[in-house]
Formats: C-alpha cells, structure tokens, sequence
C-alpha cells in the first residue's frame, strides 16, 4: 500500500478509486537458477549442502507492502512507518520493515510451500548461500504494477533487476543440467496503482477508467514471467474488497464498507480474470489466487457470533489506529508523544493498520488457499 502520509483524505469516491490497487508478485523459478550468490556465481542443483538435492524451489517475490519483507528504506518515521514501533511486534518482536504486527502474505505463500521466507533482496549481502539459494523478495511498500509516484521499483523494474541478478550469476559458469528460470510465479495485486491515478486527478472517474490500463500491464508482465524469463507455472491473486479497509470504513465510523471501493476491486477481479482465460484457457500455467473471497467472508459478514468463532472481535477497526484521519500507526509528535491508540492483542483484530492486515489475519486467510496452492504446484 502506499507508504506516503496522506496530506489530505480524499472524498469518498475519489477514495473509493485511490485505494484500488497494490501489487504484489511472487516467483519460484527452479532450483538450479537461483542457488549461487551474487558473489559465488552459478551452483549446482545439488545446492550446497553436500549432495542432497534440495525439496523446494526457490521463491522468488515481487511487489509492494503486502509483500514487503524489509526492502523499503527506512526515511524517516513519517514515510516508512515499518521501521519504527510499534510495526513488528508480534514478530519478530521488532520493527523489521514488514507492513504488519507480524508476519505477511509472503511469509505465509512460503509456510504453504513448505518453506522458509526469501531473503529480502535490500538484507541479501548479509544472507548465506542457503538463505539465497531458497529465492529472494524484490517487493517494497509502494510499488505499482506502473509508476505510482512513490519513486519505487514498480513490477517491470522488479523482474528487470531479477533476470539482471540472475544474469550476472551466471556469467563466466559453465551452464549446469536444469540451470534455468523455470518455476511458479505468485502475482498479488493490491491497490497502489488507483491510488495514485485518485490522487493525481482528484477524482474516482480517473481511477475507474485507469482499471483497463493496470491490468493489461499486468497481463503483460504475466505473459513476460511466462515467457521470456521462463517460468513453467504463475499465480495471481485477485484484488480483496478494498472498500473494507479502515481508511475506508473511518468516514463510517467503523459501520460498514464503502460499497464503490468495493465495486471497483469487482471490476478489476473480473479483467484480471478474462486476462487469466485468455493466457491460459485450460487453466495449466495460470492460476488464479482467489484472496477476494475469505477476505469477503470475514469483513462483509453481518453475522457478528460468526466473527467472533473466526477469532475477530474487530474487523473494520485498527488495531493501531491514529488520532486524526490524517495521520498514520506510528504517529508521534515533536515531543515524541504517540498520537496513535493500539489495541491490547492484535489476534482480535483483522486490519493492523488502515490499509494492511494483521499476522492473525494473513494466517486466516493463507488457510482458506493453502490447499490450492500445494495442489497446483504439484501438478
């Protein structure tokens, strides 16, 4: 999600707009390609433990704050709040630049693989070869699938960098069997690239009529992964109901969901998917990540004893929720003074922030998928 303090709330529609879309994207190209560090060159498939072949592919991450594992610098408290409390809490008991309490959607796609979580790609100096050899995470809180404006690696620029590793990882190695970039490629998308075309023309119209653009880029690097880096298998999540996040659900005092946000994710799931039918009309190389749907189940559920057997007491509300609708979780004054309230255990929460996920929430929603994942990647 964008990182950058909102100067101004944007109306509720040019709202609606501004939060459509965040985009993340995850690879698992094979073993072979990825095992060498970028000082080590090229590896073997055997890897470097002695001979044994390794179980798991490597994971390979692209995308923005949903999926961001530390690469966002730390500028300052006011636009990179991961870096500072209290992000982390839950895990790793610090602020580590995840966008949550705890652990994200990446560290929960790698547990479902069977995994640990890639090494974010700003923290791969100080990996070993074995961390580097199970991948590397390229996304960074406010990235878009095009420019958003937050001066981030957007998604292109993201694969770029990757085939321009894994380039210099194999220049002067003698080619091994199986040293390729085929593999299983994640596409999670969000809502930066809305959120901008929102703020640029204040106004849900520019948003809206943006939809066609974004994911026709979006199909084109699915297409790209496929293509021309190689990869035998790509999954792509489709947008959760964006209208029941808290920036959203604020203006309602925390009642409902702003139905055109959520109109609008519609939109963007039903072009993804004839994308997807297109690529992929048997559906073999593609697959289709539905995140849409327990997100739906839990937040549009009027049913509150329902709620609260899933473990959420609140849905709509932060558990890190700032004094003003301007400010942001982490908020401090020039006395160092919070200007934010935190809840006492963010399990009951769904939402940590006013636009990201709690750990307990991610885990809620990697169940429902875990399953499908596994099926697909061992077809």
């Amino acid at each position: 999600m964008d990182h950058r303090r909102r100067s101004h709330r944007l109306p509720s529609m040019a709202a609606a707009a501004a939060l459509l879309c965040l985009t993340l994207l995850v690879v698992l190209p094979s073993a072979a390609s990825a095992a060498a560090s970028p000082a080590d060159g090229c590896e073997s498939e055997r890897g470097s433990s002695g001979g044994r072949r390794r179980k798991h592919e490597p994971l390979w991450v692209f995308g923005d704050s949903y999926a961001d594992t530390g690469n966002l610098g730390d500028l300052g408290r006011e636009l990179t709040h991961s870096w500072y409390s209290p992000y982390g809490e839950t895990f790793p008991r610090r602020p580590a630049g995840r966008f949550s309490d705890g652990r994200v959607l990446t560290d929960f796609v790698a547990s479902a693989l069977g995994m640990p979580t890639p090494v974010a790609y700003k923290g791969r100096r100080r990996a070993s070869r074995d961390r580097l050899a199970r991948g590397m995470n390229f996304a960074v809180g406010g990235a878009g699938v095009l420019d958003t404006g937050n001066f981030q690696r957007n998604i292109s620029a993201q694969i770029d960098l990757f085939q321009a590793m894994q380039k210099q990882r194999r220049r002067g190695c003698a080619r091994v069997a199986g040293n390729n970039n085929t593999g299983t490629a994640l596409v999670v998308v969000s809502g930066n690239d809305y959120a901008y075309a929102a703020d640029k023309d204040n106004g849900t119209s520019a948003a809206i009529a943006y939809i066609p653009t974004v994911v026709r880029e979006l199909g084109y690097q699915l297409r790209r992964l496929r293509g021309e880096v190689g990869m035998r298998r790509v999954v792509v999540t489709n947008l959760h109901p964006m209208g029941c996040t808290p920036v959203f659900t604020r203006p309602l005092n925390y009642t409902g969901c702003d139905p055109l946000a959520n109109a609008g994710a519609a939109q963007h799931n039903a072009a993804l998917a004839f994308v997807l039918a297109a690529l992929d009309p048997a559906n073999a190389t593609f697959l289709l990540l539905d995140v849409h749907t327990p997100f739906a189940a839990i937040l549009l559920d009027d049913d509150r004893d329902n709620k609260n057997s899933r473990g959420f007491t609140s849905t709509l509300q932060p558990c890190c929720e700032s004094f003003t609708p301007d400010g942001y979780c982490g908020e401090q004054d020039e006395n160092g003074t919070r200007q934010y309230a935190l809840c006492d255990d963010p399990r009951r929460y769904f939402y940590w922030d006013d636009v990201h996920p709690t750990q307990a929430a991610w885990a809620a929603v990697a169940a429902t998928f875990k399953a499908t994942v596994k099926s697909f990647m061992s077809t």
